[in-house]
């Protein structure tokens, strides 16, 4: 049995994992829908049609899905940004401690991610183009605390203040930003099939505050929380295949490999793998069905690989299990406990003359995380819907421009269950997201 100054340091290390866990993801990284962090759509025609694009889309951002569209796209410009509406309210109650019990909203709730695409036909079989776009580029900013001196998790960096809802000292929060460019060519290598390859150059930062209570199990201690912003470069690359294969049948088929990326150096003892995150590999396969002249219909199967990234994947009992060997930041310290995904999505659009064009989609992904004792925890604070709908139309005001719209909302589940921060407490939480895309277009 434990003597009680050993139950006081086992608790305080319980809760000092849970911290890590859910202070990595207190970002809005799991709130996109059928993708983890990953933004299910990039551009209009995705967006309108809730991340369906493997074999449809065919706009300047075909990079972002499979580089084999870039032929069929021809020659255009594609500008737009989604704005992202978010509330999230995550409480804590019936804990064997109420000063470690209360609630908490996040002050950020607005967001712009801009994106933009070029696409350029050289000559008969050849295309070449460039894009731009972001993963999460959301975050999270929990203020408030217990009320009560000293309910800090780690005196010797919070001294005496009260402590927040993860047991650190002072506003909590995480900032994570992915810019991916992507530079892509494209082949005709025969009637109606086209490959396409995209290097993909990565840009990341990242900043963490208010985890102070879980430095004390890092294997660096001094670059776990509150070190201001850190950035990181990375590539990798996607390929794709895009076919006409009948007259109204279209498939595609991509694959990207990981996103090898710069260890975040200031974060090195928070992140597992001594501070990298690097971005996963993943891949999909699409159909596109024309039923008639003005109807297409459209499914993709994606899968993403999220246990070969040792932050994303790792367990979050590996440093509470093991804090001499796995300590927290190392290759084999605490991560997401997220597991491979796979995320399956139709969309469909109708024309309803030649200039105008109403679209929609449904997208569906079981959440990364399971619902072992911790990950309730982490995906409380961070929660991953598993369905987003979305609906938009596109309108060529003139034979050379256009304009896009889209609505996408996503459906949460209530969420609830035994917390991994306090035995005995519970957490649930409260999560809406809407998000807007207006992008516009140029053919020339």
């Amino acid at each position: 049995m434990l003597k009680p100054c050993e139950m006081v340091v086992a608790a305080r290390r319980q809760i000092a994992v849970g911290v890590l866990i859910g202070g990595l993801m207190l970002s809005s990284m799991g709130v996109q829908a059928g993708g983890g962090y990953f933004l299910p759509f990039y551009g209009g025609y995705s967006s309108q049609m809730a991340g369906t694009a493997t074999a449809v889309g065919l706009d300047g951002l075909a990079a972002s899905s499979n580089p084999g569209k870039l032929f069929a796209v021809g020659n255009r410009l594609d500008l737009g940004t989604n704005i992202a509406e978010l509330y999230r309210r995550i409480e804590r109650q019936g804990g064997p401690d109420p000063s470690m019990d209360f609630a908490t909203t996040s002050d950020n709730g607005t967001f712009f991610v801009p994106q933009a695409g070029f696409a350029h036909r050289l000559g008969d079989n050849y295309a070449f183009g460039l894009a731009l776009y972001a993963n999460g580029a959301l975050n999270t900013a929990y203020p408030g605390n217990t009320g009560v001196p000293s309910s800090n998790q780690n005196p010797s960096a919070c001294g005496s203040q009260p402590a927040n809802f993860l047991g650190g000292c002072g506003q909590l929060g995480v900032d994570l930003s992915q810019l991916i460019l992507a530079p892509t060519a494209a082949w005709r290598f025969a009637p109606g099939n086209t490959f396409g390859i995209a290097p993909l150059i990565a840009y990341q930062r990242f900043r963490a505050y208010g985890l102070q209570a879980f430095e004390p199990l890092s294997q660096n201690p001094s670059n776990v929380s509150n070190r201001g912003y850190d950035q990181a470069f990375g590539i990798g690359v996607r390929v794709g295949w895009y076919g006409e294969v009948l007259p109204r049948l279209t498939l595609g088929a991509a694959y990207s490999t990981k996103i090898y990326m710069q260890r975040f150096d200031r974060y090195r003892g928070l992140l597992a793998d001594d501070g990298h995150f690097d971005v996963p590999a993943n891949y999909s396969v699409g159909a596109a069905f024309r039923a008639t002249s003005n109807w297409l219909l459209a499914l993709d199967v994606q899968r993403i690989d999220f246990r070969g990234v040792p932050a994303l994947g790792n367990s979050l009992l590996n440093s509470l299990q093991n804090p001499q060997g796995a300590p927290l930041g190392s290759k084999g310290g605490s991560g997401f406990n997220w597991r491979n995904q796979t995320n399956y999505r139709i969309g469909t659009e109708f024309s309803l003359s030649p200039s105008l064009s109403v679209l929609g989609g449904v997208s569906y992904g079981i959440a990364p995380g399971d619902k072992s004792v911790g990950s309730v925890s982490v995906n409380t604070i961070s929660p991953t819907p598993t369905t987003t709908a979305s609906i938009g139309f596109n309108w060529w005001y003139s034979p050379a421009y256009e304009l896009q719209f889209a609505y996408s909302h996503y459906f949460f589940a209530s969420y609830g269950g035994p917390s991994a921060l306090v035995l005995g407490a519970t957490e649930s939480v409260a999560a809406h997201v809407d998000v807007v895309w207006i992008g516009w277009a140029k053919r020339f």
